[in-house]
């Protein structure tokens, strides 16, 4: 069972579900420490106080907003706690959106939200309903770590999840990071679109979505710790040519991805590329017009 981030309620009008938040996600990367490669002794960071020249404990550690360089405004956990927000005491839901109105860039860590206690049971269940029924996600603010937050509510399996949102003003605007003006054939457009449909799928499941990074981590540390060489990287097919001709790439993609899944490579649905036809050239139009029919003789 995951632990309890922190507990809070949802508000929504004027009923009030009591909550416990829980992460709704797992890291099963491998984590590594510092070590002195000369006797491999763990090398730490402490934390140490400028003004007494020493390090100090966590116990002994708080909050403070630097407003000046000599001053600096200490900020407690309970001041914060206590904030003269609503948010400060819950979950206030704002509004309700079609999931499609929200830009996924603004979306982040997911949590699961669990009834606490007999008394949340009913109104829990009864917003869970409500939003599976109308296929809206709530957008709702919180406040936590010292801020206030913006979030979305949806469910899952029957569980509110409450995932935390970025406010507009801390999303960059990306118009800066836009090709120069590129032109672009249909033949191109439908190539790319045939490319999709070959790589298309009915969910996430299988080989393709494991996380081998981790897996060939593990088999180093494995053959390290048993001192023997660690597995060889496997050789790649052939080194892939630079294809000037996005057609000819788009093409060879389709082949790849459907020789992959078992299907027959062979490409018959590419658009064909369209010739323009050749048009006379003045020299040639000139001829044509200066020629005259004969004279007939009187």
């Amino acid at each position: 069972m995951p632990r309890t981030v922190w507990s809070d309620a949802i508000s929504f009008g004027l009923v009030t579900v009591p909550i416990n938040v829980v992460s709704a996600t797992e890291d099963h990367s491998l984590r590594f420490h510092q070590y002195h490669l000369e006797d491999m002794g763990r090398v730490r960071v402490r934390k140490f106080c400028e003004a007494e020249d020493r390090e100090v404990t966590s116990d002994e550690i708080g909050k403070g907003y630097q407003l000046t360089k000599e001053q600096v405004i200490p900020i407690s956990d309970d001041e914060l706690r206590d904030l003269p927000l609503p948010t400060a005491k819950a979950i206030e839901i704002e509004a309700f959106v079609p999931l499609e109105s929200v830009d996924l860039i603004r979306i982040g860590e997911g949590y699961y939200l669990q009834p606490s206690g007999q008394v949340a049971h009913k109104p829990y269940k009864l917003l869970a309903k409500a939003l599976g029924r109308s296929a809206k996600v709530a957008v709702a603010k919180y406040a936590w770590s010292g801020r206030e937050r913006l979030g979305l509510l949806r469910v899952r399996d029957d569980v509110i999840v409450l995932h935390a949102m970025r406010w507009p003003d801390e999303i960059r605007d990306p118009s800066e990071l836009l090709p120069p003006s590129v032109e672009l054939s249909d033949e191109e457009i439908e190539g790319a679109l045939a490319l999709m449909d070959s790589m298309t799928r009915e969910d996430l499941e299988g080989e393709d979505f494991q996380d081998t990074y981790t897996e060939a981590l593990e088999q180093i540390i494995e053959a390290k710790r048993e001192h023997r060489e660690p597995p060889a990287l496997p050789e790649p097919e052939g080194e892939p040519g630079q294809i000037v001709d996005l057609m000819a790439a788009l093409t060879q993609s389709v082949q790849k991805a459907r020789a992959d899944r078992g299907e027959d490579a062979d490409v018959h649905d590419m658009p064909k590329k369209k010739t323009a036809r050749k048009q006379p050239t003045k020299k040639t139009a000139a001829k044509k017009t200066s020629r005259r029919k004969p004279r007939k003789s009187a």
